[in-house]
């Protein structure tokens, strides 16, 4: 019996520490940025970037890129994945630049190279910072599309709440960080130990502009029924597209045509 005790305290004890070592290094298991800083021509970024300086109201520099629209009245800004960057993302923008649309690639605290440690208010601040800096260069609010992919679709989400944007873009988008943390961490009660929540599930009722949400059937980061219950959730207008036989970070291809195509049917006409 007391060799039973004994167990079950040990048991009990590792639990708790193995909780405990999950709640102080979640950040590093949200956030995976990039410390070194690539420039347009190392990404071989499109030739109609150019680089751009913001700073946020809290003293933190940052970079963004910007592509200027030429034939559409649409400027993309685009939130990217937790483990992306700007040189990682910029082949994203190609075919938006080629349909004539404006594109801005949002970069955030800590990545980059860029100063700051990422947290959920520290993007937010960012992202406000360089809607701010965009609308400073002649765009207004209502010719701005918001793009997030994964991580950045929580950003995406929170600025559309913000900002009376002209249309939302979500792919590989989640119900909240803790319940795609639930998925990967069953045993531990991550509701309660979350930080960090980019609640997605509670604010997308709020929102009442044009709607797009794409997942990859096959999403192994992202259960493709989480952006199924946040287009149930929407309001109108709204759009759902499953991408067959597509993951968390292989769908931008599939993902385009689908959504230059509700860019012409739902945004740049309205």
């Amino acid at each position: 019996m007391r060799v039973l005790t004994l167990s079950i305290v040990f048991a009990i004890a590792l639990y708790f520490g193995f909780m405990v070592l999950f709640f102080v290094t979640q950040s590093s298991l949200l956030y995976y940025p990039s410390h070194t800083y690539t420039t347009l021509g190392e990404a071989h970024a499109n030739p109609a970037f150019r680089e751009i300086s913001i700073r946020t109201t809290d003293g933190i520099d940052l970079n963004a890129w910007y592509a200027p629209a030429t034939s559409k009245p649409i400027t993309i800004v685009f939130f990217h994945g937790n483990a992306d960057s700007l040189a990682t993302a910029a082949q994203i923008a190609d075919p938006y630049i080629a349909a004539g649309y404006g594109f801005m690639l949002a970069e955030y605290r800590g990545y980059s190279g860029l100063a700051g440690k990422p947290t959920e208010n520290g993007l937010y601040l960012d992202a406000r910072a360089q809607l701010n800096r965009l609308k400073a260069l002649g765009v207004p609010e209502e010719d701005i599309v918001l793009y997030g992919h994964s991580l950045g679709t929580g950003v995406a989400v929170q600025m559309a709440l913000e900002v009376r944007v002209g249309g939302l873009m979500l792919l590989a988008p989640y119900l909240s960080v803790p319940k795609i943390a639930q998925v990967s961490f069953p045993f531990f009660p991550c509701s309660l130990l979350a930080l960090d929540r980019f609640d997605n599930e509670r604010k997308i009722g709020n929102l009442h502009t044009p709607l797009l949400i794409a997942n990859g059937s096959r999403d192994e980061v992202v259960p493709d029924s989480q952006g199924k219950k946040l287009y149930a959730l929407a309001n109108d207008p709204k759009e759902f597209h499953s991408l067959a036989n597509r993951g968390h970070n292989d769908a931008f291809d599939d993902f385009a045509p689908l959504s230059l195509d509700w860019l012409r049917r739902k945004v740049v006409q309205t």
